[in-house]
């Protein structure tokens, strides 16, 4: 719970503590909040029983710890059941990446260094040109701009 208090940080909160309720009533204090966070654990103990027990038998291994998305991503990777190690492994990124600038060069994934059948060297020209209208040609309708 108090994992990342320092030494020093601990003496400072002693010390304010001492200053603020003052070496009489000090030990009482303690004691209160030593017997609240006792009632909260008991109180928080007893509701994790209360609803194991609604759940049912089916969920008798279950872990309010699952809840945490992180910890719930991480148990389900590790569990094998589902085959994700086959398909980790069988996924090679860059043969995938490849194929897809291929496509997008217009090039045949099985050759990429063969020559291709456009005439630009295997480019595809995604420049926009501008058309030059005809004399009966109407510009293009705009529902937006009317």
């Amino acid at each position: 719970m108090f994992n990342d208090i320092g030494p020093l940080e601990l003496v400072t909160i002693i010390v304010l503590a001492v200053l603020v309720f003052g070496p009489d009533k000090l030990p009482k204090v303690i004691q209160d909040v030593m017997r609240t966070i006792r009632k909260i654990r008991e109180f928080s103990e007893s509701a994790k029983q209360d609803i194991r027990s609604e759940l049912g038998p089916e969920f008798k291994d279950f872990e309010f710890e699952d809840l945490n998305p992180k910890t719930f991503i991480r148990k389900q990777l590790e569990n094998d059941e589902l085959g994700l190690k086959e398909i980790r492994n069988g996924f090679d990124l860059k043969k995938e990446m490849a194929e897809v600038t291929d496509a997008v060069h217009g090039r045949d994934s099985g050759s990429s260094s063969s020559s291709s059948s456009s005439s630009a060297g295997g480019r595809v020209d995604m420049t926009k040109k501008p058309q030059t209208p005809g004399d009966d040609d109407r510009p293009p309708f705009d529902a937006d701009a009317t």
